[in-house]
């Protein structure tokens, strides 16, 4: 197929260009380099069915394809506080415009959608019926609430106009290629933890994420894409949780690192647990995760070990 790859140049973006090339597509990256890097997807330039494109979502673009991917949004909490109205506008003008150019083409479109959706979740784990505890007027709100609008253009596309839409709903997930500077917090950690300065972490420690490694999640993608019957929103990380507490422990002994563990207080609207229920995906898609966070925060540390 000839897919095209929104925030082509992104953490996941990279990753999912370089496997859809492996398999025999033709891939056309798109991003307009706000967090994207063209440094993650130099080594696909020399792949004669890969094509670069600097282009912004929130503009329409007129190409030819049978696929797409839509991941263009920042992720990261630190990136998308800074430009809200624009990370808004990435969400929602975004999913419109390739909405309407999928529409146009008859491809296929997957909305890389969030468990932000969730909000600060009352319930744990969070499953795909549940709906969410979202602050719509907070300093996240650009974020959760753009990521929901556009879940709803998706579904309200596919009952109107029955373009072939899928959701997929993205837990934590870490790996090579991490922004230095993104505010995520296994990059924090290991960044602080290589650098010998204090891991920061906010409030007591005590809340949750479950952290899915790049290459598990990549492979979620691909499954719910390529899956006929299956449209989502599905739910795709890793189901096992892990504390702050015991995330910073973790690290800072691989890194053999010399650092403290401080407190600062937490920030607004900061969920205290993230862990995904993942039933649907294991049964619907036939995919689990495979790589331990042992074995995922190794390979990291080695990536984050040779740009420090």
């Amino acid at each position: 197929m000839k897919i095209l790859v929104t925030g082509g140049a992104g953490f996941l973006g990279s990753h999912l260009c370089e496997k859809l090339l492996s398999q025999g597509h033709e891939v056309i990256a798109l991003d307009n380099l706000y967090t994207g890097s063209k440094e993650n997807i130099n080594h696909l330039n020399l792949n004669p069915k890969f094509e670069f494109m600097r282009h912004d979502v929130t503009f329409p673009l007129y190409l030819e394809v049978e696929g797409i991917f839509n991941l263009a949004c920042p992720a990261s909490p630190v990136q998308y506080q800074k430009h809200p109205v624009q990370t808004f506008k990435t969400s929602v003008h975004g999913a419109i415009n390739l909405l309407g150019l999928a529409k146009r083409t008859g491809a296929r479109i997957l909305q890389a959608s969030t468990s932000e959706v969730y909000g600060d979740p009352t319930v744990s784990p969070q499953n795909e019926e549940y709906w969410g505890n979202v602050n719509p007027i907070g300093i996240r709100s650009c974020y959760d609430e753009g990521k929901r609008a556009a879940e709803s253009l998706f579904m309200d596309y596919r009952r109107e106009f029955n373009v072939d839409t899928k959701i997929a709903r993205i837990f934590n997930t870490y790996g090579p290629r991490m922004a230095i500077n993104d505010g995520r917090v296994v990059s924090n950690f290991i960044v602080q933890a290589l650098r010998n300065e204090d891991l920061t972490i906010y409030g007591d420690g005590k809340q949750t994420r479950s952290f899915c490694y790049v290459d598990d999640l990549i492979d979620g993608l691909i499954k719910l894409f390529f899956k006929d019957d299956v449209n989502g929103p599905i739910n795709l990380g890793n189901s096992i949780p892990a504390t702050m507490l015991e995330l910073a422990e973790e690290i800072k002994s691989m890194c053999d690192s010399g650092s403290k563990i401080v407190h600062l207080p937490l920030p607004s609207d900061d969920p205290t647990n993230r862990e995904p229920d993942i039933r649907k995906a294991q049964r619907t898609l036939q995919w689990d995760p495979k790589t331990s966070r042992k074995v995922g925060l190794e390979r990291t540390i080695s990536y984050f070990k040779t740009i420090i």
